[in-house]
């Protein structure tokens, strides 16, 4: 009764519309994103695959009697339940086709910034994106559900994908503390920046590894709705010499293939902020039952500013084949 009652409390404290009306002249149609509205039909959202195609996969084996390589709840361990909603109109899911033309899907979540168009991800979903890639009909889509785009879609920007240049050389294990990512959209189809139509999420960076009440969301590749979790975020140090570093930790059932970049959400005043995104430790974690994310500290902070600022984005060495 405790925690239902801490869940109402945070849902009523951030309840109410976030979105800003944009005072400036009226936007002009996109012709770009009215392509991708074109090419992205129900039925290539519905059939786009996961990006991170180990995410839940493992059955969950108690971690005291599994490898490293298996990570997954404790004995006895209360594992929160999730439920399909409708979503929220920050958060969503990007699709995309990868070389071989197949349809790819992630989530991610829209972050409060000056340009009102930036999208917070996980590093593993977008980084074969950076720097003037090919961008294969990548594009940002928020509270997609029952194959609807309620708000459009957003296309992202040319060199719009930031990822850390540590992610890169290191790798998604070695440099599994680097696993976050954003992106900087282009207007919907209707002219609209993507802030104006949504609103947005604050970014916390620093504030630590204990968080509760934690609500998560993602979308799993091929469900008409996304997840989301009541739970609570704690510090797991890595025991496997392949993705080392200190993780956010949280419990959460039947977070599968397409929910890496799913924000981990807090109650703000005035609506949610974010201090991770489904990734990290082992791209997210192997079971269903438990995930992780990067801390989000100076370098998240710093790729934050990047991205805001129009730096150039960081980016695979040419041999490393993205």
């Amino acid at each position: 009764m405790r925690y239902a009652a801490v869940c109402a409390a945070a849902l009523l404290l951030c309840a109410g519309p976030t979105a800003t009306a944009s005072a400036e002249s009226t936007p002009s149609p996109d012709p770009l994103a009215g392509r991708l509205d074109a090419y992205w039909t129900p039925a290539r959202m519905a059939a786009a695959l996961p990006a991170d195609t180990l995410k839940g996969t493992e059955t969950g084996t108690p971690a005291s009697s599994a490898a490293p390589a298996v990570d997954g709840p404790r004995p006895g361990e209360y594992i929160p339940p999730s439920r399909s909603f409708d979503g929220i109109p920050q958060a969503g899911t990007f699709f995309w086709t990868d070389a071989a033309g197949t349809g790819r899907t992630c989530s991610g979540s829209v972050v409060h910034s000056p340009g009102r168009d930036l999208v917070l991800s996980a590093g593993h979903c977008l980084k074969g994106y950076a720097g003037t890639s090919p961008k294969r009909h990548l594009a940002f889509v928020p509270q997609y559900h029952d194959s609807l785009k309620p708000f459009g879609i957003f296309p992202v920007r040319t060199d719009g994908v930031y990822v850390p240049q540590e992610y890169y050389d290191l790798g998604e294990h070695a440099g599994a503390a680097y696993d976050f990512a954003f992106a900087v959209t282009d207007p919907n189809q209707d002219g609209t920046r993507l802030e104006d139509a949504v609103g947005g999420v604050r970014l916390l960076t620093g504030t630590g590894y204990y968080h509760v009440p934690v609500r998560m969301m993602g979308y799993p590749a091929g469900a008409e709705k996304p997840l989301e979790c009541w739970s609570w975020t704690t510090r797991w140090d890595s025991d496997d010499p392949a993705d080392p570093g200190t993780f956010p930790r949280i419990a959460c059932d039947a977070f599968v293939g397409g929910t890496s970049g799913g924000p981990m959400l807090v109650p703000w005043p005035g609506g949610w902020a974010v201090i991770g995104v489904i990734g990290g430790y082992h791209t997210g974690g192997n079971t269903p039952q438990v995930s992780y994310s990067a801390y989000f500290g100076s370098a998240t902070r710093s790729l934050y500013d990047a991205a805001v600022g129009g730096a150039p984005p960081a980016g695979p060495h040419p041999s490393d084949g993205f």
